[in-house]
């Protein structure tokens, strides 16, 4: 027998598209909470005149507050949005998304979160509740997480809870990153990691890219020698992809290597490796830490990253990732990927 869905998609068309214009403002609400009808509008593409009919029909269900504050979700409109998001990913064919992308990348999993990180900075919150919640499933046991850094895992600490120390965790860095943004640093999202999760965190400082003379150095320090080895025998890494010029320049990769990574057509990076579209590395930087070759033996990878932009280098990344990965994106980038 047809699904509800479907026969509402050939019998009521416009009643589908209403649903979705309010479960987003919905979504948004909780998101943004208190927030104002102009920054609302501003985050869904709208006009405040066309948004206060919408949002009048909302609080006249009492699914919405609003004082001088701003506009909240009451606890019954809380419930309804939680209670929806199954039934808008199949309305959307975000299910259905994730599998034919988990068959193209031949990876374990795929988890899609609607919208585009690109265009939405909310978005990359919602990437990091899905990856809080796909961790949180995966914790069994004593559980070593090693994190690498960037403003995604920084997401991704803001959604961890207390109850995650329910289980025994360690955060360890995944490589060296002085140099970086303090607060994109894997050393400090571990730190905040361990905070929101009452855990455990181990740092690591040394840079995320060395000569051949320091690296031989360092790994004889007895401390480094130690987190190192917490490192290469965590049993879940969380780590983003990045698109490879902006990552080298964030890097200050000097002109030699840079015009290396240029010449090789480089589209995406992770873990200190420069990949072209066909999945080849191109160049390496020699950072102390987790290495590609490890994550074959790591039982839980999960990859992270989201916005059409990044299309290319989650597809780049994705031909040298172990088959054991999880990858958390968003609808932007699983549609473009999927566009091939």
């Amino acid at each position: 027998m047809q699904s509800i869905i479907d026969i509402q998609r050939k019998l009521l068309p416009d009643l589908l598209h209403v649903m979705r214009k309010r479960y987003a403002i919905l979504h948004y609400i909780g998101f943004m909470q208190p927030v104002g009808r102009r920054s609302l509008a501003v985050s869904l593409g709208s006009t405040e005149r066309i948004l206060r009919a919408e949002v009048d029909f909302l609080k006249d269900q009492n699914l919405i507050s609003a004082n001088n504050i701003g506009m909240s979700l009451t606890p019954e409109g809380k419930n309804l949005l939680e209670s929806l998001e199954s039934l808008m990913r199949e309305l959307t064919g975000i299910d259905v998304l994730e599998q034919e992308l988990k068959k193209l990348l031949e990876i374990r999993k795929v988890v899609i979160v609607p919208g585009n990180s690109d265009q939405s900075p909310l978005v990359k919150s919602e990437l990091g509740k899905a990856s809080a919640n796909c961790m949180k499933k995966l914790l069994a046991g004593k559980n070593i997480i090693a994190i690498t850094g960037g403003s995604t895992m920084a997401a991704i600490a803001e959604w961890l809870t207390p109850d995650f120390g329910n289980k025994e965790l360690l955060f360890v860095p995944a490589r060296g990153g002085i140099g970086e943004d303090v607060q994109n640093q894997a050393n400090t999202i571990c730190a905040i990691m361990a905070g929101n999760a009452n855990a455990k965190h181990r740092v690591f400082y040394v840079p995320d890219q060395v000569s051949m003379e320091i690296y031989e150095s360092f790994i004889k320090e007895p401390l480094i020698h130690e987190v190192l080895g917490l490192i290469k025998s965590a049993s879940m890494v969380l780590h983003g992809i990045g698109e490879a010029i902006p990552m080298a320049e964030r890097r200050k990769t000097s002109a030699e290597d840079l015009e290396k990574i240029e010449k090789g057509k480089a589209v995406g990076e992770a873990f200190g490796y420069y990949f072209n579209e066909e999945g080849d590395i191109v160049h390496k930087v020699l950072t102390i830490g987790l290495q590609l070759d490890d994550l074959a033996r790591i039982p839980n990878v999960i990859a992270v990253a989201g916005g059409e932009s990044k299309a290319k280098a989650i597809r780049a990344y994705m031909k040298q990732a172990p088959p054991s990965t999880i990858l958390i994106t968003d609808e932007g980038a699983a549609r473009t990927l999927l566009k091939g």
